[in-house]
């Protein structure tokens, strides 16, 4: 079984590299290129025009990869019909420039569709002891045949979890050159080794192989990502990387702690951003030049430099979560916050004296 692990990775990374460049070519045939000379919004970091759309080329990997590698059963195909929703809504939007309100809805959508097929958070350790259960209330019908049930909790929890990392790493993750890649990549790969450790039990091989078969895909990416890109991941790539992740956290028996520790760079930075355009009397969800990397940017450091910085964190992270306790877990996000916090008020402060 060994394996077919390695093999799943591999493949899905050689397709996602070799597919990207035909989606370049189709990008540019479509008009789906973002000129800085045409797009003037603050948060624009890049100075040339590039094609946007990557998220096509780690749709179709995941996709392949996962018919190949897995058994195409409810939780799959839930999976790979809500990725299709958040595909085309991104496709459209690289294209049209979507509301963000209309991608919004789009996303509780999409994330509906792998819930409705089964996939959910029934329990969860309480970082301060125990167990959260999420089972109850439940609501029982009888449909097509059989008695099925809607836990509420537990399904309205992933619902809104799905939904906020999506968004969450679509706005703190995505911004300059391999940033979002590296990261998803990473994050993938740490929830595939905790995963592995429980191997033994046959039904976490599934989980391991779509968690490789994601790390994968956006690493097979990360070359034609890489500064000076030669494409974006865009809408699409950036809503696939918080959803497979917000799912995969899902499926490995709810490790939503660790999945807040290895990304706690830019969910803490989007959280922080949040807070300041609310307090400043804006919409959350209008982007401006406010994020870290932004700052990054702006205080003199290398583009190329940024992007190295993140996965380099979000690999240390990765490798605390694999061995931290609930508990630690939570005293650690709260630690980089606070630190996070200061750097970027020292940042500002630096920028406007």
């Amino acid at each position: 079984m060994n394996q077919t692990f390695h093999l799943a990775f591999v493949v899905s990374a050689f397709l996602a590299f070799i597919l990207t460049y035909p989606v370049i070519k189709l990008a540019k045939k479509w008009g789906i290129v973002d000129d800085p000379q045409k797009n003037k919004h603050p948060k624009v970091t890049h100075t040339y025009p590039v094609p946007r759309g990557g998220g096509l080329a780690i749709y179709l990997s995941l996709v392949i990869s996962a018919l190949f590698f897995l058994p195409l059963d409810q939780h799959l195909l839930g999976i790979i019909l809500g990725a299709s929703v958040l595909l085309i809504v991104g496709l459209l939007d690289d294209k049209f420039d979507l509301n963000p309100y209309l991608r919004l809805g789009a996303q509780f959508l999409a994330a509906s569709l792998p819930i409705m097929a089964g996939i959910g958070i029934a329990y969860m350790t309480n970082p301060f002891g125990g167990i959260i259960d999420l089972s109850h209330p439940q609501i029982s019908f009888f449909l097509f045949g059989e008695t099925r049930s809607i836990w509420i909790l537990s399904d309205l929890f992933a619902l809104f979890w799905i939904v906020t990392l999506i968004n969450f790493i679509n706005m703190g993750a995505k911004g300059v050159d391999g940033q979002l890649p590296g990261v998803a990549a990473i994050a993938a790969f740490t929830l595939a080794v905790l995963s592995l450790r429980f191997s033994a039990d046959i039904t976490e091989w599934p989980v391991i192989i779509l968690a490789l078969i994601t790390a994968g895909a956006f690493l097979g990416f990360l070359p034609w990502n890489m500064y000076p890109q030669k494409i974006m991941p865009s809408f699409s790539g950036s809503n696939l990387a918080g959803y497979m992740l917000g799912i995969l956290s899902i499926l490995t028996t709810a490790k939503i702690g660790t999945l807040l520790l290895v990304l706690g760079i830019p969910l803490i930075d989007t959280s922080f951003t949040i807070i300041r355009r609310i307090s400043h009397g804006k919409s959350p969800v209008w982007g401006d030049r406010g994020h870290l990397h932004h700052k990054l940017l702006d205080a003199g450091l290398p583009r190329k430099s940024i992007a190295p910085i993140y996965w380099l964190f979000t690999a240390i992270l990765g490798f605390g979560a694999l061995y931290l306790n609930a508990t630690n877990k939570l005293y650690t996000i709260l630690g980089i916050s606070l630190l996070l916090a200061g750097i970027l008020l020292w940042l500002t402060y630096r920028q406007k004296h």
